[in-house]
């Protein structure tokens, strides 16, 4: 008799070399060059996952500017060539980009399919977004987001705020908990109406404590949100998916027709969340837990990347500063402390081409998110000087980590500069080479496409305010000075603006006005 230990390996070793001899994929004429890998299903994932941009680059000097890596299941073609980016964008008739994403929203969300083909929802979904992120819906937007950070920096934290005294902290902590504070009330409203409320201080209190609870959950939900995507089933994650249920119970459809000052968006989505789809109501409250991770995931770090650099960076603070103190001055708008806020608007935002720098620079910097579409079908892809044959449903994508810090198009990379993204005038720069030749597509943390962040400038304004409003009214600094930059938390490549491995003191108090 062989022992069980004995059959249960040679069962294992048998699938493994079955799987290498049948069941990885061959090459065919005409298809990019092959990366398989050695293990079964898993294939690249392991080496990818541990750090997306060398093993690109490692990938890329050994096969040139299109390969295919077997990764977790999923037969991915990686382009590298931005001059071949518009042939990506040109293929509409046959890559799909919805397909990807909204896979990965009923996977990680626990909503049923959005895709209107799969007869749950007719809801255009893109397009509600751009209707309630851009155009005039942004300016309620920015106006609402202007005074709940006010709200969140001096009065919600008022109990740390003491004349003179600094507070110590986390830099990622406070960037979190004011941002998704801030952001929440923005798109969600208030519990509480402000207007002759004679318990409003205990019912901010209140409202406070359900929202940082609300931030403990998302918290505890996007640490394994990279493993979602990879496809884990959320069940392997109890406390996740407890946090997850609880979130999604927070935003009832019964809950949020409660609160006051809901934005655009959310009143929309819950109207064609009752009239569109067939979703049950915790399915519809699922469907505004994405729209909530998405309005934080990235913004939140990127607000971080930011600050950071600016803390370590005099010179850029200095440019900063001053850019929004004359912006200040030219609307007319005073800083105090007696309970009248400032107040931007969209143009003056728009008016900030330092602060637009530095922001494009700690995206730059930080950013790793991945373009996504899916094969149709069978076709031939179409690049500058090449054919490439694509099989139905592989996926082809693009990793702008690549361009971002490729030295021909960025000198010194790796380097924060703040006027990178100005030109010799202290306007936007646009033009940026590669090989002598002009590049359309330079800078894409937000994607690229029809498949572009619809919040993306929503997002670039968060960020303007919360730095004009910080300058206007804090004194802030690093505890240690010569603090070297954390590292990038590469568990989260694909998704956007990854996280800092690890926090970074600094410490702030109210300017005396």
């Amino acid at each position: 008799m062989f022992p069980a230990s004995w059959i249960w390996g040679m069962a294992v070793i048998l699938c493994c070399v079955s799987w290498f001899l049948l069941g990885r994929r061959r090459r065919r004429q005409g298809e990019p060059p092959l990366e398989n890998g050695f293990l079964p299903y898993l294939g690249c994932a392991l080496k990818f996952g541990a750090n997306p941009l060398e093993f690109l680059k490692e990938k890329q000097k050994k096969h040139g500017h299109i390969f295919t890596c077997h990764v977790a299941g999923k037969y991915i073609h990686f382009l590298t060539d931005p001059f071949s980016y518009h042939a990506l964008m040109r293929q509409g008739k046959h890559l799909d980009w919805k397909k990807f994403h909204f896979a990965t929203s009923a996977k990680a969300f626990g909503h049923g399919s959005i895709d209107p083909a799969e007869g749950n929802t007719t809801e255009n979904f893109h397009q509600t977004f751009i209707r309630t992120l851009q155009g005039n819906a942004l300016d309620a937007l920015i106006e609402a987001m202007m005074e709940n950070l006010q709200y969140v920096m001096l009065q919600s934290r008022a109990p740390k705020l003491q004349s003179n005294t600094w507070v110590t902290e986390g830099l990622y902590t406070f960037c979190c908990q004011v941002m998704f504070e801030s952001g929440f009330l923005t798109l969600f409203g208030k519990e509480f109406n402000s207007n002759n409320d004679k318990n409003l201080s205990s019912k901010q209190e209140t409202e406070r404590a359900h929202i940082l609870n609300a931030l403990e959950n998302f918290k505890e939900f996007d640490k394994i949100f990279p493993a979602l995507v990879a496809g884990l089933p959320i069940h392997l994650f109890k406390s996740a998916h407890s946090a997850r249920e609880r979130l999604g119970e927070a935003l009832l459809h019964k809950n949020l027709v409660k609160r006051d000052n809901l934005s655009e968006l959310v009143t929309l989505r819950m109207f064609l969340n009752d009239t569109l789809s067939t979703f049950d109501d915790m399915e519809k409250a699922k469907t505004h837990v994405a729209v909530l991770w998405a309005s934080q995931a990235n913004t939140i770090p990127a607000t971080f990347w930011t600050l950071f650099y600016l803390l370590k960076s005099p010179e850029a603070m200095r440019a900063a500063t001053k850019e929004v103190q004359n912006v200040l001055e030219n609307a007319e708008e005073s800083i105090s402390l007696d309970g009248k806020h400032i107040s931007l608007n969209r143009k003056q935002l728009d008016n900030m081409p330092i602060l637009d720098s530095i922001i494009k620079e700690a995206m730059r910097l930080s950013s790793a998110s991945m373009t996504f579409r899916v094969a149709k079908e069978d076709f031939t892809l179409d690049l500058e000087n090449d054919f490439y044959n694509i099989r139905k449903d592989d996926i082809v994508a693009l990793y702008p980590q690549l361009l971002h810090f490729d030295p021909e198009i960025y000198a010194d990379p790796l380097t924060f500069k703040y006027d990178r993204f100005l030109n010799e005038k202290g306007e936007e720069k646009t033009d940026f080479y590669r090989n002598g030749r002009k590049l359309k597509y330079y800078y894409m943390p937000f994607g690229t496409g029809v498949a572009k962040c619809p919040g993306r400038l929503f997002a670039v304004h968060e960020i303007k305010q919360f730095l004009a409003l910080i300058f206007s009214y804090f004194e802030i600094e690093l505890v240690d000075s010569n603090v070297k930059c954390p590292s990038l938390d590469q568990s989260r490549a694909g998704l956007g603006i990854l996280q800092p491995s690890n926090d970074i003191d600094f410490r702030y108090r109210l300017k005396c006005l």
